[in-house]
């Protein structure tokens, strides 16, 4: 038999796992290993979804109390509500946001008709992949070389893709639509998650789940394009927006995990890909050499590797030039 004690102690305990997940995020980038336990941990129960979302909310109400409050609870003899299984880095995230849950109080935070603005840029350099967990529950995931700027207000959610590429995992809410402006076009959703990548020509944007309304600058009328799950489509340098096409989701995002998944790819389409994470770029010689096509799958840290393994799959061969760029050629 269950007892009232036995289900206030289980939901002590998924309060502590998310506190510490909460903390964990908070204090530096999850591995792909804790990134799959994290999302498996999330999925597993509505409650587990619910009390992380909390510890967001509440970290993020934060703001409304004076600085001297906020601080004089952080101390170490303030009385602590949630109590973490031991005391380092990442958990004093937990047990701050706890002792905030306690100066709002909960009729004060239910209470709140208006969330704090919220301003960040966040980037990565070449060969980096970063994580940030934003105050509604949202999660961004940063392709290297990216640059993004996120600003939250009440009714809106915008930001600013300005270079790069990133998956985003939006947290549900009808009320503050979330909008991704890339220059080019815009992405609007209410909850969904989808990637987007932004070169100099051109933006592309492919949905792994949900819904999303791609709209470009060219179109004055505020026509958008409808994309669902398995669905992608192209933002032009002109501010067009092609039709939606099926798209593969899982080779279009497996940079996520350090991979490049290319299947019956031309040559220059490889090349440009591969481009991105090499500090010099990748050429082709001639055009009978860029519609040669490759199916494999590398390591998006080791692109030598791919330049040495290719001779052996393509009738091609590479050379370094003087600028130190390398080329391929057709042999």
């Amino acid at each position: 038999m269950t007892t009232d004690r036995d289900g206030a102690g289980a939901a002590d305990n998924v309060r502590d796992q998310a506190a510490w997940w909460f903390a964990r995020i908070n204090d530096g980038e999850l591995s792909a290993q804790e990134h799959v336990r994290f999302q498996a941990w999330l999925s597993e129960h509505d409650q587990h979804a619910h009390e992380y979302r909390l510890l967001q909310s509440l970290w993020g109400a934060a703001d409304l109390l004076p600085k001297a409050r906020l601080q004089a609870l952080c101390e170490p003899d303030a009385p602590v509500v949630l109590q973490p299984p031991r005391r380092n880095t990442f958990t004093r995230y937990a047990v701050a946001a706890s002792l905030v849950a306690v100066a709002l109080g909960s009729a004060l935070f239910f209470g709140l008709t208006r969330q704090p603005d919220y301003n960040a840029e966040f980037t990565t350099v070449l060969g980096e992949r970063r994580q940030i967990a934003l105050p509604d529950g949202s999660v961004l995931d940063l392709n290297g070389r990216t640059r993004i700027n996120v600003h939250f207000e009440r009714g809106s959610r915008q930001v600013e893709l300005t270079q790069g590429e990133a998956m985003f995992s939006v947290e549900h809410d009808t009320s503050r639509p979330f909008v991704v402006q890339t220059g080019n076009g815009s992405i609007t959703v209410t909850g969904t998650r989808f990637d987007v990548r932004r070169d100099p020509a051109q933006t592309l944007v492919a949905v792994e789940s949900g819904t999303v309304k791609v709209k470009g600058d060219a179109d004055q009328q505020g026509n958008r394009v409808t994309l669902t799950a398995g669905l992608g489509s192209r933002i032009d340098a002109n501010g067009t927006v092609t039709p939606a096409s099926a798209v593969n989701t899982s080779a279009i995002t497996a940079w996520r995990s350090g991979k490049l998944v290319f299947n019956d790819a031309p040559l220059a389409e490889v090349v440009q890909e591969v481009s991105r994470y090499r500090d010099k770029p990748l050429r082709v010689a001639n055009d009978k050499t860029a519609n040669l096509r490759l199916t494999s799958v590398f390591k998006s840290d080791d692109t030598d590797a791919l330049l040495r393994a290719l001779p052996s799959i393509l009738p091609v061969a590479v050379r370094t030039l003087s600028d130190g760029s390398q080329e391929i050629f057709s042999k």
